[in-house]
């Protein structure tokens, strides 16, 4: 048996010093410790040997395999370091060719939007103004008159957190960027003039809505503002946004709690291959009217809540969806599109990634 199993190491040793290549040391592999390997076929008659026998032979066959084993891996991996100089030497690389082309990311379109009004308003003397999304009942309704029974209080329109603040009121996630305003108010001097956009959250979600969506609002407080400072920065800042100079506003009488006077603000279009393209009287032949955004005057009661004097400090303020402004301006009809994420959807909409709006080299550019 020990005369057997010298032999047998001796011409597997030969064997794997033998093998050039990955193919011929996985052959000696199999030869060796396969199912029916040679030494597979010595371990198996330890099953019919005595327990004396075993004793005496198994530790000897235990050994050939390990020794062989280990030489196969020794082999192997000789092999591949030696089919791995010889790649390396062979391979060129052209440093001087041009790099592939990288994919590339792109500007949101609500980025951009943003960034468009951003610009604009500034031209106009506006400031951008922030606050927290997690608000309390007080800032985001009580203090913009908003009574305890507006529908829009109630769970299936606002997203509340279980636990209230220090002043025992709810917070909830904001509905609109307005209570930005009321901050404002209270920790600015008048004249006041901003814009607030940002991120705001209601219960709702269809092809037209999202329970979270975009929303800039505007407010100016200051002496003596009546609703024609209100229409004439609408007007000049619609016509900017749509880069057009036939915007027509039309303002009808609205209601909402934090404006007195209240106007809904409509803007004139018309339908071409499917798309609404804004522009024009809504009165003319071939166009009509469409609700844009909503505005007014600034409730005395706002006024007084944010400790200013009604009689001494008016203003107006205004609110319209950052994405409805979207979809607008570059043909997209579905809101749900916007969370996607997808590259090819923002590629089709001619949006890149330097997209950087300015008055004078176009507001879209």
């Amino acid at each position: 048996m020990m005369s057997d199993m010298e032999a047998i190491e001796a011409q597997l040793r030969r064997d794997i010093d033998a093998a050039a290549d990955a193919g011929a040391i996985e052959a000696v592999r199999v030869a060796a410790l396969g199912k029916a390997g040679r030494i597979t076929a010595l371990l198996k008659t330890l099953g019919g040997m005595t327990p004396d026998e075993r004793q005496a032979k198994g530790p000897a066959i235990h050994a050939l395999r390990e020794s062989v084993t280990a030489a196969i891996a020794e082999r192997k991996a000789a092999i591949e370091a030696a089919e791995l100089e010889a790649r390396l030497a062979t391979e060129k690389l052209d440093m001087t060719l041009p790099a592939d082309a990288a994919p590339r990311g792109s500007v949101h379109p609500v980025a951009q939007v943003m960034d468009e009004l951003a610009e604009i308003f500034a031209d106009m003397g506006f400031a951008v103004a922030t606050g927290p999304e997690i608000e309390d009942d007080w800032h985001n309704f009580t203090a913009l008159n908003i009574p305890e029974t507006h529908p829009a209080r109630a769970m299936h329109d606002t997203f509340y957190f279980p636990n209230s603040n220090a002043e025992s009121h709810a917070m909830l996630l904001r509905t609109h960027t307005s209570p930005v305003q009321i901050r404002t108010m209270m920790t600015q001097e008048p004249p006041i003039r901003i814009i607030a956009p940002g991120r705001v959250y209601r219960s709702d979600s269809d092809a037209t809505h999202t329970p979270m969506f975009h929303q800039v609002e505007g407010l100016v407080i200051d002496r003596g503002i009546h609703m024609g400072h209100l229409k004439w920065t609408l007007e000049t800042f619609l016509k900017a946004y749509f880069e057009r100079d036939d915007i027509v506003l039309r303002l009808r009488p609205s209601y909402f709690p934090f404006t007195e006077p209240s106007a809904e603000v409509d803007v004139g279009y018309k339908q071409e291959k499917g798309r609404r393209i804004v522009g024009g009287n809504g009165d003319d032949e071939g166009h009509a009217w469409m609700e844009l955004l909503g505005s007014g005057m600034v409730n005395r009661r706002v006024i007084a809540s944010c400790g200013l004097d009604p009689d001494a400090w008016q203003g107006f303020a205004f609110g319209v969806g950052v994405d409805r402004l979207a979809m607008l301006k570059y043909g997209m009809d579905d809101l749900r599109a916007f969370f996607d994420g997808d590259l090819r959807w923002l590629a089709h909409y001619g949006f890149g990634a330097l997209s950087i709006p300015t008055l004078s080299g176009g507001i879209s550019a």
